[in-house]
């Protein structure tokens, strides 16, 4: 698939973050073109609110766009049937991996993997509220707004999107 903007192709995974005494979940969503993450969301509970609430986060801050592609591995809890109702009520077409293929879903991976490395294992988290508060920072303020991508011309996720819109409005004004 060749992309050529925004909300052509969202982008899913789900890892695990240790607290001292328990595991909690974060499923995220990220728009491929971009790689901002635009749903996210933590819980205690590896299941199917957990994905839900990271998809219905995207839909409230995008626009499905026709043709709209979400790919996600096979986990159970992105072909669970609410989740499968919610995105073909939206719209989305469905693509998931081949089985047992990280590759297939890289850049998200990739993402997992600066998260780790650049928040979790930078910390011992004691609670639930610590690990939500550090997360929702390191999505939002840090990955989103400062976080440089080479592929993105050293921007950062929201700058490169705004760099488009400015393009957008520029080239669709008349002359």
């Amino acid at each position: 698939m060749v992309l050529t903007g925004l909300n052509q192709l969202w982008i899913s995974d789900i890892t695990y973050i240790r607290l001292l005494e328990e595991f909690v979940y974060l499923a995220v969503i990220l728009d491929r073109y971009s790689r901002r993450v635009i749903g996210w969301a933590l819980s205690r509970n590896i299941d199917g609110e957990l994905t839900l609430s990271a998809l219905r986060m995207a839909l409230e801050k995008r626009s499905v766009a026709e043709g709209l592609v979400h790919h996600s591995d096979r986990g159970v809890q992105y072909a669970a049937k609410a989740y499968v109702e919610l995105l073909q009520a939206s719209r989305i077409t469905i693509s998931m991996s081949r089985r047992a293929n990280p590759y297939d879903n890289a850049f998200v991976e990739s993402f997992m993997k600066t998260l780790k490395y650049e928040e979790v294992l930078l910390n011992e988290y004691t609670s639930y509220r610590e690990v939500k508060e550090n997360i929702a920072r390191f999505i939002e303020e840090v990955y989103n707004q400062k976080r440089l991508h080479s592929s993105l011309g050293y921007l950062p996720p929201v700058e490169f999107e705004a760099s488009i819109a400015r393009e957008t409005s520029l080239t669709s004004q008349p002359t």
